[in-house]
């Protein structure tokens, strides 16, 4: 067995095997999920950090919660809303593996 680490591995290696587009995923995302990402990297990328000042933002621009639907984000439904889709994630990932 080597004791080569894997962030020692070459990317072209691991890019091969597990594709960094859906490196971690058990499912794609779904819509309502892409838009909540896509707005969430939006309002990091602005500087914006502090969980009452995105939830803020995501009410501001009328980003739909993907799972309630709602659009009055406090800093708690967005922790919750976060807690769910990495749960959804996560089993997905255990049931599918990489790369669905």
């Amino acid at each position: 067995m080597s004791d080569t680490h894997n962030w020692m591995t070459p990317r072209s290696a691991s890019t091969e095997r597990f594709p960094l587009n859906r490196q971690s995923r058990g499912r794609t995302l779904t819509p309502e999920e892409q838009t909540f990402a896509d707005a969430l990297e939006s309002i990091f990328k602005d500087g914006t950090h502090d969980m009452k000042a995105v939830a803020g933002a995501l009410t501001q621009r009328g980003i739909k919660a993907p799972g309630s639907g709602k659009i009055d984000w406090t800093a708690e439904s967005l922790l919750s809303e976060l807690q769910s889709i990495n749960a959804s994630l996560d089993t997905a990932f255990e049931e599918n593996g990489y790369g669905a």
